[in-house]
C-alpha cells in the first residue's frame, strides 16, 4: 500500500509538471512569433503540487530572444485544513538558460512566499532577484512547496514578456569594507537583519538609520536565499557604520548564516541534512572569507531548527531576537558543548536581532566584538576567536576578564595559561547599564556564583577546579525556579594550558 501510495504521488507530480512545460511550450512557440508583432506577450502555467512533493519543483520557460522585460506573478489555492494540518504555502525563485544545478550558477533570485510578483531587467529587478541579460533559452520558474495541505496546491503562473533593446546595464558597486573606527575597540554589531530584498519590510537606507539609532558599528545582510542586496548598500552606506555582505542560508532542515562573504557570493540552499552536502556549501562560504553560523538552533517553526549539527560552525547563534525559551534550550546546549571542548576547539556564541519589521529591534540583541579595526577582517576575526559577549542594546556594556598574582592576563574568548593548573585566578565582573540585575558566573560545573548587578562582582578559582568561566547577566525571574531574561552574557575565558 505504501509503495502503491508513492507511485500515485510521483504520477501526480509527473502530470502536474508535464501540463505546465506543454503549456510552457506552446506558449514560447507564440511568444516568438509574437515578438515580431507585439511589443508583449502573456504565458500562463497551470499545475497542482500534490502533498509529499520534492522540496522544489522547476517549471521550464522558453525565452525567445529580444525580451526587454520578465514579469512573473502567480497564485496558488489555500482551501481549509483540519486544526494541526499544515495549508498550503509557496516559495518562488528563477533560474535563467544556465540551468538549476546545484551551486547556482543559473541563479536569478528568491523571494520565497515573500511577494507574489516580480520583475527582471538588465538595469533593474524586484528585490530578492539580480538585474541583468535576458538571454534567450530554457528558463527555470523554481516553486518551494514549503508546506502542502492534504488537498494539494493548484497554482497558475503568469509570465509576462516585453520585448525592445534593454536599458543599459547598472554598474556594480559594493559598500566598503574598512570604514574609520576607533583602533582595537570593542564594535556592536547584528549580524542578522532582514530587509525587503527577502521578507523584511524596510530598506537598506531604513535599516541602516535603524542601525544607528541602536548604536551599531556593523550590520550583516542576511537576505533569505538570494545576495541581490549586496549592491543596494553601496550607495546608502554611510561612513560610521561597516555593512559586511552575506546571506541567510534557509534549507528545509535548518537556517544558516553566512557571515561576511566576498560581496556578490551565493550559497545555494537546495538540500536537506540527510543528502550530506552541506559540508559543500560550508567550505564554500570559509573560501569566500566569511563565517558559518547556524542561526536560531532551537526554533520551532517549519524547517527552522538546525539539523546538520556543528561541525562546519565558526560559531553559533545562541539569542535571536526577543529573549525566548528557544534561546534558553540553545544557551545551554552550547554551554553542554563547552564542556565537551577539547583543547583550543570550541564554537563562539553570537546574539542577533532577526529584524524584519517593526516591533522587531535592529541591534536587540547585539554582539559586542573586540577587533583591531572597523574593517570586515578585523571583525570577521574576533568574532571568529570568540572575542565577544552579547547585550540586549547599547545601553549594556560588558568588563569580564581574569589575572593571576604573576600578572598573566585573559579577557574574553582568551585563555589564560599557566603551567601551574593549581595556580590561583581572579576572576572579576562588571556591567553597566543593568540596573536591577543580577551577574551570574559559570564554569564547567555549573552556576558557581551570582551578585547584584550593581556591584563589581569577583571570584577566585584555579584552572584545577575550573576549565572555563563564563558570564551571564539576567534579569529577575518570571516564572521561578526558571531565570530570567537575559541582558547580556559573554564567550568563556579558558584556564589551563
Amino acid at each position: 500500500m505504501l509503495d502503491a501510495m508513492a507511485l500515485s504521488r510521483r504520477a501526480l507530480l509527473a502530470q502536474a509538471t508535464a501540463t505546465a512545460t506543454a503549456v510552457t511550450a506552446s506558449s514560447g512557440t507564440a511568444a516568438a512569433a509574437a515578438a515580431e508583432t507585439e511589443p508583449t506577450t502573456t504565458v500562463t502555467l497551470r499545475g497542482t503540487i500534490p502533498p509529499g512533493a520534492p522540496d522544489f519543483v522547476y517549471l521550464p520557460l522558453d525565452l525567445p530572444p529580444g525580451v526587454r522585460e520578465l514579469r512573473v506573478s502567480y497564485r496558488y489555492d489555500k482551501p481549509a485544513t483540519p486544526p494541526g494540518t499544515p495549508g498550503n504555502a509557496l516559495d518562488m525563485g528563477l533560474f535563467d538558460q544556465r540551468g538549476t544545478t546545484l551551486g547556482g550558477r543559473g541563479f536569478r533570485g528568491w523571494s520565497g512566499g515573500a511577494r507574489s510578483e516580480f520583475f527582471l531587467r538588465t538595469d533593474d529587478a524586484t528585490p530578492g532577484y539580480l538585474p541583468g541579460p535576458l538571454e534567450p533559452g530554457r528558463w527555470h520558474i523554481a516553486l518551494g512547496p514549503y508546506t502542502v495541505a492534504p488537498q494539494g496546491m493548484p497554482y497558475e503562473i503568469t509570465v509576462t514578456l516585453t520585448f525592445g533593446e534593454p536599458q543599459p546595464a547598472t554598474p556594480v558597486r559594493y559598500p566598503p569594507e574598512r570604514i574609520p573606527g576607533r583602533g582595537r575597540a570593542w564594535y556592536r554589531g547584528d549580524c542578522h537583519i532582514h530587509s525587503v530584498h527577502s521578507d523584511g519590510r524596510r530598506t537598506p537606507a531604513e535599516i541602516i538609520g535603524l542601525a544607528r539609532a541602536a548604536g551599531l558599528d556593523f550590520i550583516n545582510t542576511s537576505e533569505h536565499n538570494t545576495h541581490s542586496s549586496h549592491t543596494a548598500w553601496a550607495d546608502p552606506a554611510a561612513e560610521n557604520l561597516l555593512v559586511l555582505t552575506g546571506e541567510e542560508v534557509t534549507t528545509r532542515t535548518g537556517h544558516v548564516l553566512a557571515i561576511g562573504t566576498d560581496p556578490g557570493t551565493f550559497v545555494d540552499w537546495r538540500y536537506r541534512a540527510r543528502d550530506g552536502r552541506f559540508e559543500r556549501f560550508a567550505r564554500a562560504v570559509r573560501q569566500a572569507g566569511g563565517l558559518v553560523v547556524p542561526a536560531h538552533p532551537h526554533a520551532t517553526c517549519i524547517g527552522c531548527a538546525w539539523k546538520f549539527g556543528f561541525g562546519e560552525a565558526d560559531a553559533v547563534e545562541v539569542w535571536n531576537g526577543a529573549w525566548t525559551p528557544d534561546d534558553e534550550v540553545a544557551l545551554a546546549a552550547w554551554d553542554a558543548g563547552l564542556r565537551g571542548a577539547q583543547g583550543d576547539r570550541w564554537i563562539p556564541a553570537l546574539a542577533h536581532s532577526d529584524y524584519h519589521r517593526d516591533p522587531d529591534r535592529a541591534g536587540g540583541p547585539q554582539t559586542v566584538v573586540l577587533a583591531d579595526d572597523l574593517s570586515r577582517t578585523a571583525i570577521l576575526a574576533g568574532l571568529r576567536a570568540g572575542r565577544a559577549y552579547a547585550a540586549e542594546s547599547s545601553a549594556v556594556s560588558v568588563a569580564f576578564t581574569a589575572v593571576t598574582s604573576r600578572g598573566a592576563h585573559a579577557g574574553i574568548g582568551e585563555r589564560l595559561r599557566s603551567a601551574d593548573p593549581a595556580t590561583e585566578v581572579l576572576v572579576r565582573l562588571s556591567v553597566t547599564g543593568a540596573q536591577g540585575c543580577e551577574l551570574r558566573l559559570i564554569t564547567d560545573q555549573g552556576l558557581v556564583l551570582t551578585a547584584p548587578a550593581a556591584t563589581t562582582l569577583e571570584w577566585r578559582t584555579t584552572p584545577t577546579r575550573s576549565a572555563y568561566v563564563r558570564a551571564e547577566v539576567r534579569h529577575p525571574a518570571q516564572l521561578p525556579p526558571l531565570p530570567g531574561p537575559l541582558a547580556a552574557f559573554t564567550n568563556p575565558i579558558w584556564l589551563g594550558s
